[in-house]
């Protein structure tokens, strides 16, 4: 990571400022106040002071928070980078930072400016704050024990080189995300190195490469978020036990847009999530021994790519409907397990009425296989002549890729997302 600019623009008053006399003292910028700039009273006050910022547009050197204490915003306070710099910077354990809006950091080649940077610190707050035209909004670096929650993220809406990620975390241990709207960054939320991370009710959309991107980050969770619009949902790559549940990945579409894409990924949970209007709603490479159970795909180009190289993994109890096409290939072969899926092209018969279909259902169609072959092909997707490559694989169905839900259900499983 790159260090912040140079010492010149660090506001260093600690030694120069009268300190504010006891620690828990409420201390007050802005207006008429005993102080006109944030760094000032910052510099200034004692450990656990609680810094109360009035209505004012601050336009002032990054400003330096060492020691731990709640910056706190009233309605209408601004902080202003002026296309410049990082706004604020936490170096310190137990900040609070709060009710704040921070804006026009300004893009750079050199370092990686941030409305709020922490760095090297525990238990760090920031809730209930507004970032607009950031280039990274909210980065945490070697922290543990920090909790990001409730901000309003707005990124500039550039391509992926102009901006920076919404909520950045590097390095850090036992974060929780949650409760943030993010769009218009390159990411909206982006964990490298991230253990325990937990990662809540947040919505991520219109972001330029990924709502969510996971990498090697290890033991973490993340459930009721809404991936919509974005150049990819979500890509968690090179990791393992993680749980995603109850999660809304919806039209992220592009030419190689899919929902989730799980890339060198094992031993992980994918739960009661909803796939909906994506171009694919599940991709699995390089990925083994995960369970994809009570999920629902509905009305995505393909509702599920599982290659050659995804291994060992077990789909259950999971919904396909309305999809072009359920699962897709690059293998004849079937390296994993299907059974006990609701498939709404399921055309078989179920004499004892109990609910499972007395003969296989093969889920990967003949076409599937053209247009992996020739993507240009699609466009036949409605023609007389895949109605009639419908018809030869049910006639002949060796021809087909070896994919068979052993037991397809007639009705859809009430336990899977709807």
């Amino acid at each position: 990571m790159h260090t912040p600019r140079a010492a010149g623009l660090v506001l260093l008053l600690a030694s120069a400022a009268p300190v504010v006399a006891q620690e828990g003292a409420v201390v007050r910028v802005g207006p008429g106040s005993r102080y006109a700039r944030i760094g000032e009273a910052v510099a200034a006050a004692p450990h656990g002071a609680r810094i109360v910022i009035g209505a004012a547009t601050y336009r002032e050197p990054m400003i330096v928070v060492r020691r731990p204490m709640t910056l706190v915003g009233e309605p209408g306070a601004r902080l202003d980078g002026e296309g410049a710099r990082t706004i604020l910077l936490i170096e310190a354990d137990d900040v609070t930072v709060e009710g704040l809006t921070f804006v026009n950091t300004g893009s750079s080649q050199v370092d990686e400016r941030a409305g709020i940077r922490a760095r090297n610190a525990r238990a760090c707050t920031i809730r209930g704050n507004r970032l607009e035209a950031t280039a990274f909004a909210i980065s945490l670096e070697r922290t543990v024990g920090c909790r990001v929650s409730d901000n309003t993220i707005r990124g500039t809406g550039g391509g992926q080189m102009e901006t920076g990620n919404g909520i950045h975390a590097w390095y850090s241990d036992s974060l929780t995300i949650t409760g943030n709207a993010v769009s218009g960054h390159r990411d909206g939320i982006y964990f490298e190195f991230v253990t325990a991370g937990q990662i809540h009710r947040n919505v991520a959309e219109r972001n330029a490469r990924y709502g969510l991107h996971f990498m090697f980050s290890h033991d973490c969770t993340y459930d009721t978020n809404t991936f919509r619009a974005n150049g990819n949902g979500v890509a968690v790559m090179y990791s393992h036990t993680v749980t995603m549940t109850a999660n809304t990945f919806e039209k992220n579409i592009g030419s190689a847009a899919y929902g989730l894409l799980l890339k060198d990924i094992d031993e992980s949970q994918v739960r009661g999530n909803r796939f909906l209007g994506n171009s694919v709603g599940l991709y699995l490479e390089d990925a083994g021994r995960n369970q994809v159970i009570g999920n629902r795909f509905a009305a995505n180009g393909w509702g599920l790519k599982v290659l050659a190289s995804a291994q060992g993994n077990v789909f259950s109890d999971n919904v396909f409907e309305g999809n072009a096409f359920d699962v897709g290939t690059n293998s004849r072969s079937n390296y994993s397990t299907f059974r006990g899926n609701y498939w709404d092209r399921y055309t078989g018969y179920d004499l004892d009425r109990d609910g499972i279909g007395d003969v296989p259902f093969a889920p990967v169609r003949l076409f599937a296989l053209v247009v992996e072959q020739s993507p240009a092909s699609l466009v036949l997707l409605r023609s007389m002549l895949v109605d009639l490559l419908d018809l030869a694989e049910r006639a002949l169905p060796a021809i087909a890729p070896d994919v068979r839900d052993e037991a397809p259900r007639t009705r859809a499983p009430q336990e899977a997302a709807r």
